[in-house]
């Protein structure tokens, strides 16, 4: 699952990740960080469900902490993608393939947010939902 962290101003200089990893044994990985004189905004993916993932969101609010869970991280708008397949091979994580039929495929599960697609991409068909 990935999540959208905002911490407020004066949250941002505590280690509550850290806190979360080592009192809830739930491992969490940054994704994309902004920090500004205002907020600090994280993606991360936690590997965590169920009740564990709710656990976890509720340590965080309990600190001040918005959380927000990312259902999509990408979208590949199918009328303008024209299939040519650029977006594939610069995926680090294969989280964009290529189907039998020439048509490419994108598994949200596997993506990292990392938006090297969207650049790849000629005719602009790939859009993000993070930061």
């Amino acid at each position: 699952m990935k999540l959208k962290l905002i911490y407020p101003h004066h949250g941002a200089q505590e280690p509550v990740l850290a806190e979360a990893v080592l009192k809830l044994g739930i491992l969490i990985n940054i994704l994309e960080a902004t920090v500004n004189a205002k907020k600090g905004e994280l993606v991360v993916s936690v590997d965590a469900e169920g009740k564990k993932l709710e656990e976890l969101i509720r340590f965080f609010q309990d600190r001040g902490i918005t959380v927000e869970k990312i259902t999509r991280i990408l979208e590949i708008d199918e009328n303008k993608c024209i299939n040519c397949c650029a977006c594939v091979s610069p995926c680090p994580v294969e989280a964009i393939t290529i189907r039998p039929d020439w048509t490419i495929e994108f598994d949200d599960k596997k993506c990292i947010g990392c938006k090297i697609c969207i650049t790849a991409c000629p005719v602009r068909a790939i859009k993000s939902f993070i930061l």
